[in-house]
């Protein structure tokens, strides 16, 4: 095992954070697998997780390449508190989210490696993630938020695999991955008794586990005779809601996922047998925002996990001064997988989420 502590400058004069990584097993081996955990702050599930996922990894028999986990991956989010409240999702300097606003650097690296790649699939990937690796070191940063982003980029940069530890307001557990990946991260949605896996090859605004996969979707795109893998599978994990946190929970968690790890050929030793899947992947366009029409109190007339269909009742507003109650209902059929942790709603407030098959939207699919 091997601690990197990485020095961060704060925003004002005299202040710093710190980003602590820890490696298992050798750097110099493949495959390279990244994990973090509270790149939004204010999400402890993903915090307590990477924790437990450290014991577990320490224990491990052995490890055929290297493991990268950053428990804590947001020290600038993670120090923002207003009025007794932490802010760990949007940065209070400027307002962006914590996870968008990554670089997209398809096309510098499509420019540089035009004429540089051959037919070794093994040699070309060397090749592409050092040039990614130049492309990060070269990325000017100014404030602290984003000199987090250089910093967790050259962590991930160079993986095979990535694994993005969120949570939601209220949920089920999910994960968000490209198409491409669905079957390989399939054991891993299964051993975490996933209720949703959402596809999007482009979700909008360039999210991290995103920016870490498109380089390489680019550039096979824009160099279409050369042979270029996937070099990266990434994915981020709802590990259900803001407030499941406790420590049974977070080594189970853990445990599953260095199940799926031994799946993959990382730690030595059998895994154990999966459980039942709990779901299909289905389309991230064909999940619906269910919208508050009206402000009020919010009460659910159903439970997580519930399999809905279009026209049946999510919840209900009520109005506290006029008794009025509006009753919120599903457009689509699917799986009702996450909510939101308060019951107070405003007008078009996101009351919850429901995984169906039938594609409806375009555009940004995440929250800004």
């Amino acid at each position: 095992m091997k601690e990197t502590i990485f020095d961060i400058e704060g925003q004002g004069p005299g202040t710093r954070h710190s980003l602590k990584c820890v490696e298992f097993g050798r750097h110099a081996d493949t495959p390279l697998v990244y994990i973090q955990g509270g790149l939004h702050a204010d999400e402890a599930p993903g915090i307590i997780v990477a924790h437990a996922l450290c014991a577990e990894l320490e224990a491990a028999d052995a490890i055929f390449g290297c493991v990268r986990v950053v428990p804590v991956a947001n020290p600038v989010g993670l120090s923002q508190f207003s009025l007794g409240q932490q802010e760990g999702r949007f940065d209070l300097y400027d307002g962006r989210n914590f996870n968008r606003h990554y670089p997209d650097f398809g096309p510098k690296l499509s420019a540089r490696l035009s004429n540089r790649l051959g037919t070794d699939a093994s040699a070309n990937t060397a090749v592409i993630r050092a040039e990614l690796m130049a492309l990060v070191e070269e990325w000017h940063v100014v404030t602290p938020s984003d000199n987090v982003r250089k910093c967790l980029m050259k962590l991930a940069i160079d993986a095979d695999y990535v694994l993005d530890l969120h949570c939601d307001g209220e949920a089920e557990v999910h994960l968000y991955t490209q198409p491409h990946f669905a079957r390989i991260f399939s054991s891993l949605a299964t051993r975490l008794h996933a209720r949703a896996v959402l596809l999007a090859e482009i979700s909008g605004l360039n999210p991290f586990d995103e920016a870490l996969v498109r380089p390489w979707l680019d550039l096979a795109r824009a160099l279409p005779d050369e042979n270029i893998p996937l070099g990266c599978a990434s994915t981020t994990v709802e590990l259900r809601g803001r407030s499941d946190v406790d420590r049974r929970r977070a080594r189970s968690d853990a445990e599953a996922i260095v199940e799926f790890l031994r799946d993959l050929g990382v730690v030595k030793g059998s895994a154990a047998q999966a459980p039942a899947k709990l779901c299909e992947p289905t389309p991230l366009a064909g999940s619906e925002a269910v919208i508050s029409p009206s402000a009020g109190v919010v009460s659910y007339a159903l439970d997580l996990g519930h399999h809905v269909r279009a026209g049946d009742v999510i919840d209900e507003i009520i109005d506290p001064l006029s008794g009025t109650v509006t009753a919120v209902k599903a457009q689509t059929s699917g799986v009702f997988y996450a909510r939101a942790d308060s019951r107070i709603a405003e007008r078009g407030k996101r009351l919850g989420k429901i995984a169906g098959n039938d594609v409806f939207r375009n555009g940004p699919l995440l929250s800004p």
